[in-house]
């Protein structure tokens, strides 16, 4: 009986491990879907506001950001430079990402 008893505490604390690392690894996908999200966002927001293609920056970050399952919590532009936060949810949690994009910056 003893044996059984420690093959059923083994099983439990397997199945455990199992759903924490699923959490855990869908968590980490959500972070990098978000991350994703806020690069595309931004490329597209600069795009739109340098004028190589058409429509507001903020409204093509906006469509980029949601063909991707993410929506945009912040959009702000100064100059050429364009700021997109995005958020995407993962079993109710959410993962946040950020982006810059622009032309590059002079450094001295």
């Amino acid at each position: 009986m003893a044996g059984t008893t420690l093959v059923l505490h083994a099983g439990v604390a397997a199945a455990v491990l199992a759903a924490a690392l699923t959490v855990v690894s869908g968590a980490a996908v959500a972070s990098q879907r978000a991350a994703g999200a806020a690069d595309n966002a931004a490329v597209a927001a600069a795009d739109a506001l340098s004028g190589a293609s058409p429509g507001d920056p903020c409204a093509q970050a906006a469509a980029v950001a949601a063909a991707v399952g993410a929506s945009v919590t912040e959009c702000a532009t100064e100059g050429f430079d364009v700021v997109v936060r995005v958020v995407v949810r993962y079993a109710g949690l959410p993962a946040h990402g950020i982006a810059r994009a622009g032309p590059p910056r002079d450094f001295p």
